[in-house]
């Protein structure tokens, strides 16, 4: 079986210069400094599908950011190995990088003071993309984010929702094989949030890639993802697909039970963080 994502026992520690209280203390430090090692990811194994939406999910400083950030190749692990599309993403070769694409839900990639449409362009010259062909693709993927509308309006006049939707067509302006999404709908009104998972669900249907998704929306998640990570402390706790996860913490509740995905989520991560 072919594999879009593998790793093997991926880690990523941490340096931290301890800073001691006081002046004095401050001072001496500068000329005996003590250092804390943080694991933010711990010895991490995956093998993953192409064309699948996989829910990573964990509590705040859990590692999901720095494991997207070190897939996507901008942190180098401490140890360990990843391949994605067959490259090693901290090489960050040009042919990797123009396969794959993150987004970080709460940092810009557009400009600030000039259109979407504007940036598209750029980006476009930056991917070098045929510039008719770029614009017809922002195009369809405006009408099927539904805002058609604002694509020539300055992104900071532009509210939270429509901002999000703009920085989705930039990721995916390059048709990128592999997505990694981190935080989306995080801030988001209601309507907001369907639209988007609505059109990452069409999406994958239509063009088959592969999406790492994190959110803190169990709705995202239940939604959307067709396998789930749970992460806890740096470690992956579980791999599976969401109905699998919930059966199984859920063994002594009767069949007809209703069961609520998020608070089967946090009672799992509550306990894993007291076990670890």
């Amino acid at each position: 079986m072919s594999f879009v994502i593998e790793t093997k026992d991926l880690s990523r520690v941490y340096q931290t210069y301890q800073k001691p209280e006081g002046f004095l203390n401050s001072l001496r430090g500068f000329f005996n400094r003590k250092y804390v090692n943080k694991v933010a990811l711990d010895k991490t194994t995956l093998s993953i599908e192409p064309g699948q939406i996989i829910g990573l999910v964990g509590a705040n400083g859990a590692g999901k950011t720095t494991l997207l950030k070190m897939l996507s190749g901008l942190v180098t692990p401490t140890s360990g190995d990843a391949t994605v599309l067959g490259y090693k993403p901290w090489e960050r070769k040009n042919e990797f990088l123009s396969q794959i694409s993150i987004l970080l839900g709460q940092k810009n990639q557009l400009w600030w003071d000039i259109s979407p449409a504007d940036s598209y362009a750029l980006l476009a010259r930056i991917y070098d993309l045929e510039p008719e062909a770029a614009r017809k693709r922002v195009a369809y993927l405006a009408e099927m984010l539904q805002c058609s509308h604002v694509l020539n309006t300055q992104l900071r006049r532009l509210s939270l929702g429509e901002r999000m939707k703009m920085e989705i067509i930039g990721a995916l302006l390059h048709e990128p094989k592999v997505l990694f999404l981190d935080e989306p709908t995080i801030g988001l009104d209601i309507v907001a949030q369907e639209t988007i998972r609505e059109f990452l669900d069409q999406y994958v249907k239509d063009k088959g890639p592969t999406i790492i998704l994190t959110s803190h929306y169990m709705d995202d998640i239940a939604k959307l993802a067709n396998k789930l990570l749970l992460i806890s402390k740096g470690n992956i706790v579980y791999q599976g697909t969401v109905k699998e996860f919930v059966k199984k913490a859920n063994t002594g509740m009767a069949e007809n039970e209703e069961v609520d995905f998020e608070e089967v989520i946090h009672r799992f991560l509550e306990t894993e963080s007291r076990v670890r």
